[in-house]
């Protein structure tokens, strides 16, 4: 869990524009508040990331989604709200309110409903989603612990929030809402 002191610090520094790293089900996520492009783009420079390829939003519940995603039929909201043995991060429509730096050069977003206490935590404190994308520079491996995110990032993130992965072992998997169909395979078990 996040003490009251690291959980306050880190909605401030989130409400400020900044860039937090923070663990998720997997990995070490590098976040910030889904509305602020500029520290959208600083995530991106960190990570040496293409622009196109868009985000995740991680939340606590389906009202922080709400805005970013588009029409949802009941098979896609069941799955969305569903609570698989492991996690999985769902491919929505996007609203036409979702902001392209968040969805790239996509129609769609990719969104999850975690269970991870620190990332549910973050997200009520902050009453908002967080766009979540594995601590790393394009092409690595992602961080699994805060010196590895330290040793990668140094100051550039502008909080580490202490904690421990939820010890899933890598990114989480990657679905289709509307067909199921696998977009990315999660780690081997």
């Amino acid at each position: 869990m996040i003490s009251r002191h690291s959980l306050r610090r880190a909605t401030g520094v989130l409400a400020e524009g900044g860039v937090i790293a923070y663990p998720t089900e997997g990995v070490f996520g590098l976040g910030c508040l889904p509305g602020n492009a500029v520290a959208v783009q600083r995530i991106l420079e960190m990570k040496n990331r293409n622009s196109n390829l868009g985000f995740i939003l991680v939340a606590s519940s389906i009202d922080q989604l709400l805005p970013y995603i588009g029409e949802l039929g009941d098979k896609p909201l069941a799955r969305l709200l569903a609570r698989e043995k492991s996690p999985v991060t769902w491919v929505v429509a996007a609203s036409a309110e979702a902001p392209r730096w968040i969805t790239g050069d996509r129609d769609t977003i990719a969104v999850r409903i975690s269970r991870h206490p620190i990332v549910r935590a973050l997200c009520e404190a902050a009453d908002s989603a967080l766009v979540s994308t594995s601590a790393n520079i394009s092409g690595r491996p992602p961080a699994s612990s805060r010196l590895a995110v330290q040793r990668m990032f140094g100051g550039l993130v502008d909080m580490i929030t202490p904690g421990e992965t939820g010890g899933l072992g890598g990114p989480t998997e990657l679905r289709d809402a509307g067909t199921g169909k696998l977009l990315r395979a999660g780690p081997k078990k």
